[in-house]
Protein backbone atom coordinates (compact mmCIF):
# COMPACT_ATOMS: atom_id res chain seq x y z
CA UNK A 1 0.00 0.00 0.00
CA UNK A 2 1.71 3.27 -1.22
CA UNK A 3 0.67 6.45 0.60
CA UNK A 4 -0.76 9.47 -1.38
CA UNK A 5 1.76 11.90 -2.07
CA UNK A 6 1.33 15.03 -0.23
CA UNK A 7 0.01 18.03 -2.89
CA UNK A 8 1.47 21.55 -2.83
CA UNK A 9 -0.93 24.43 -2.76
CA UNK A 10 0.72 27.41 -3.96
CA UNK A 11 -1.11 30.64 -3.03
CA UNK A 12 -2.84 32.83 -5.83
CA UNK A 13 -0.46 35.63 -7.22
CA UNK A 14 -3.79 37.72 -8.31
CA UNK A 15 -6.54 39.16 -5.57
CA UNK A 16 -9.86 37.22 -6.35
CA UNK A 17 -12.52 39.40 -9.19
CA UNK A 18 -14.74 39.96 -5.73
CA UNK A 19 -11.83 41.50 -3.68
CA UNK A 20 -10.62 43.75 -7.01
CA UNK A 21 -14.43 45.09 -7.46
CA UNK A 22 -14.80 46.01 -3.40
CA UNK A 23 -11.22 47.63 -3.74
CA UNK A 24 -12.63 49.88 -7.23
CA UNK A 25 -15.86 50.68 -5.64
CA UNK A 26 -14.02 51.83 -2.11
CA UNK A 27 -11.59 53.89 -4.98
CA UNK A 28 -14.13 55.35 -6.86
CA UNK A 29 -16.14 56.57 -3.45
CA UNK A 30 -13.25 57.84 -2.07
CA UNK A 31 -12.10 59.82 -5.11
CA UNK A 32 -16.42 60.96 -5.73
CA UNK A 33 -16.01 62.29 -1.66
CA UNK A 34 -13.31 64.54 -2.61
CA UNK A 35 -14.74 65.69 -6.15
CA UNK A 36 -17.45 66.72 -4.64
CA UNK A 37 -15.58 69.12 -1.87
CA UNK A 38 -13.30 70.56 -3.89
CA UNK A 39 -15.70 71.13 -7.08
CA UNK A 40 -18.30 72.04 -4.65
CA UNK A 41 -16.80 73.97 -1.66
CA UNK A 42 -19.85 74.66 0.13
CA UNK A 43 -21.01 71.24 0.31
CA UNK A 44 -21.05 70.42 4.19
CA UNK A 45 -18.24 73.56 4.58
CA UNK A 46 -18.69 75.89 7.23
CA UNK A 47 -18.27 79.90 7.02
CA UNK A 48 -14.51 80.58 6.12
CA UNK A 49 -12.19 83.10 8.15
CA UNK A 50 -10.68 83.53 4.26
CA UNK A 51 -13.97 85.43 2.83
CA UNK A 52 -12.99 88.53 1.36
CA UNK A 53 -16.73 90.79 0.08
CA UNK A 54 -16.74 92.02 -3.35
CA UNK A 55 -15.63 95.55 -4.23
CA UNK A 56 -18.94 97.68 -5.56
CA UNK A 57 -17.92 100.08 -7.91
CA UNK A 58 -19.94 102.74 -8.96
CA UNK A 59 -19.46 103.93 -12.62
CA UNK A 60 -20.64 107.63 -13.89
CA UNK A 61 -23.75 108.38 -14.63
CA UNK A 62 -25.06 109.31 -18.52
CA UNK A 63 -27.41 111.90 -19.40
CA UNK A 64 -29.33 112.60 -22.45
CA UNK A 65 -31.28 115.51 -23.07
CA UNK A 66 -34.60 115.09 -25.15
CA UNK A 67 -37.21 118.12 -26.56
CA UNK A 68 -40.59 118.20 -24.57
CA UNK A 69 -42.26 118.38 -21.00
CA UNK A 70 -40.83 115.37 -18.92
CA UNK A 71 -40.70 114.63 -14.92
CA UNK A 72 -38.48 112.21 -13.56
CA UNK A 73 -40.35 108.81 -12.79
CA UNK A 74 -37.51 106.19 -10.95
CA UNK A 75 -33.35 106.27 -10.17
CA UNK A 76 -31.25 104.01 -9.54
CA UNK A 77 -27.56 103.77 -9.32
CA UNK A 78 -26.86 107.23 -10.43
CA UNK A 79 -29.35 106.07 -14.04
CA UNK A 80 -32.46 108.12 -13.47
CA UNK A 81 -35.46 107.46 -16.08
CA UNK A 82 -37.85 109.88 -17.47
CA UNK A 83 -41.48 109.97 -19.29
CA UNK A 84 -43.22 112.58 -21.41
CA UNK A 85 -45.58 114.42 -19.07
CA UNK A 86 -49.40 112.62 -19.45
CA UNK A 87 -51.32 116.11 -19.18
CA UNK A 88 -48.85 117.43 -22.02
CA UNK A 89 -49.51 114.49 -24.27
CA UNK A 90 -52.92 114.10 -23.67
CA UNK A 91 -53.66 117.47 -24.90
CA UNK A 92 -54.55 116.92 -28.71
CA UNK A 93 -56.16 113.42 -28.53
CA UNK A 94 -59.67 113.62 -30.02
CA UNK A 95 -62.46 112.28 -28.51
CA UNK A 96 -62.92 108.15 -28.71
CA UNK A 97 -64.82 107.18 -31.89
CA UNK A 98 -66.06 103.90 -32.84
CA UNK A 99 -62.79 102.05 -34.52
CA UNK A 100 -63.87 99.65 -37.05
CA UNK A 101 -60.07 96.88 -37.32
CA UNK A 102 -61.14 95.11 -39.93
CA UNK A 103 -61.60 97.94 -42.26
CA UNK A 104 -58.17 99.32 -40.70
CA UNK A 105 -56.76 95.20 -41.72
CA UNK A 106 -58.45 95.30 -45.01
CA UNK A 107 -56.72 99.07 -45.51
CA UNK A 108 -53.31 97.60 -44.24
CA UNK A 109 -53.50 94.81 -46.76
CA UNK A 110 -53.66 96.71 -50.03
CA UNK A 111 -50.96 99.24 -48.63
CA UNK A 112 -48.41 96.60 -47.93
CA UNK A 113 -49.30 94.94 -51.29
CA UNK A 114 -49.25 98.43 -52.99
CA UNK A 115 -45.57 98.44 -51.64
CA UNK A 116 -44.65 95.55 -53.51
CA UNK A 117 -44.43 92.79 -49.81
CA UNK A 118 -45.82 89.63 -49.74
CA UNK A 119 -48.68 88.21 -47.66
CA UNK A 120 -45.20 87.79 -44.41
CA UNK A 121 -45.29 91.44 -44.51
CA UNK A 122 -48.79 91.65 -43.76
CA UNK A 123 -48.81 88.72 -41.41
CA UNK A 124 -46.04 90.55 -39.45
CA UNK A 125 -47.73 94.01 -39.48
CA UNK A 126 -50.82 92.42 -38.43
CA UNK A 127 -49.13 90.88 -35.29
CA UNK A 128 -47.04 94.33 -34.57
CA UNK A 129 -50.21 96.48 -34.83
CA UNK A 130 -52.39 93.87 -32.59
CA UNK A 131 -49.53 94.26 -30.07
CA UNK A 132 -49.58 98.24 -30.38
CA UNK A 133 -53.36 99.35 -30.75
CA UNK A 134 -55.39 96.68 -31.57
CA UNK A 135 -55.87 98.67 -35.44
CA UNK A 136 -58.05 100.80 -33.19
CA UNK A 137 -57.73 104.49 -35.47
CA UNK A 138 -58.39 105.81 -31.96
CA UNK A 139 -55.81 104.13 -29.75
CA UNK A 140 -54.16 106.89 -26.95
CA UNK A 141 -51.55 105.83 -24.49
CA UNK A 142 -51.79 108.46 -21.94
CA UNK A 143 -48.66 107.86 -20.81
CA UNK A 144 -46.32 108.38 -23.50
CA UNK A 145 -49.15 110.11 -25.67
CA UNK A 146 -48.81 107.90 -28.80
CA UNK A 147 -51.66 107.72 -30.80
CA UNK A 148 -53.32 105.92 -33.82
CA UNK A 149 -52.61 102.35 -35.25
CA UNK A 150 -49.39 103.01 -35.58
CA UNK A 151 -49.05 104.40 -32.05
CA UNK A 152 -46.97 107.52 -33.56
CA UNK A 153 -45.29 109.42 -31.10
CA UNK A 154 -46.61 112.16 -30.47
CA UNK A 155 -49.80 111.54 -33.04
CA UNK A 156 -49.20 115.22 -34.50
CA UNK A 157 -46.14 113.61 -36.53
CA UNK A 158 -49.28 111.35 -38.96
CA UNK A 159 -49.96 115.01 -40.25
CA UNK A 160 -47.17 114.55 -42.64
CA UNK A 161 -49.46 112.54 -44.09
CA UNK A 162 -52.69 113.81 -43.88
CA UNK A 163 -54.89 116.61 -41.69
CA UNK A 164 -57.09 114.01 -41.43
CA UNK A 165 -54.63 111.97 -38.77
CA UNK A 166 -56.58 112.13 -35.83
CA UNK A 167 -59.85 109.83 -37.33
CA UNK A 168 -58.87 108.29 -40.67
CA UNK A 169 -57.40 104.68 -40.70
CA UNK A 170 -55.87 105.25 -44.43
CA UNK A 171 -53.23 108.45 -43.40
CA UNK A 172 -52.43 106.61 -39.92
CA UNK A 173 -51.42 103.48 -42.08
CA UNK A 174 -49.69 105.44 -44.53
CA UNK A 175 -47.69 107.50 -42.20
CA UNK A 176 -47.10 104.00 -39.98
CA UNK A 177 -45.47 102.26 -42.95
CA UNK A 178 -43.64 104.91 -44.14
CA UNK A 179 -42.05 105.13 -40.78
CA UNK A 180 -41.78 101.03 -40.71
CA UNK A 181 -40.26 101.64 -44.16
CA UNK A 182 -37.13 103.83 -43.67
CA UNK A 183 -36.39 102.90 -39.76
CA UNK A 184 -36.20 99.03 -40.04
CA UNK A 185 -36.88 98.18 -43.92
CA UNK A 186 -39.94 96.54 -44.16
CA UNK A 187 -42.80 95.13 -41.27
CA UNK A 188 -41.37 91.98 -40.51
CA UNK A 189 -37.47 93.71 -39.40
CA UNK A 190 -40.25 96.21 -37.12
CA UNK A 191 -41.98 93.02 -36.03
CA UNK A 192 -38.52 91.78 -34.99
CA UNK A 193 -37.38 94.73 -33.27
CA UNK A 194 -40.80 94.48 -31.48
CA UNK A 195 -40.07 90.96 -29.89
CA UNK A 196 -36.73 91.89 -28.94
CA UNK A 197 -37.21 95.07 -27.08
CA UNK A 198 -40.99 95.47 -27.05
CA UNK A 199 -41.22 98.95 -28.77
CA UNK A 200 -40.87 99.80 -32.72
Amino acid sequence: MSLPRPRLVMPTLFPSQRSVGLFSAAFMLTIGLLLVNVVDPYSGAVASPYYIPAISVVKDGQEVSIDGTYTTAAGRDGVSVTARSAAKASATAPAAGVPDPDTAQAMGLAAVKARGWGMEQYDCLVALWNRESHWNVYAHNTSSGAYGIPQSLPGEKMATVADDWQTNPATQIEWGLRYIEGRYGSPCGAWAHSEAVHWY
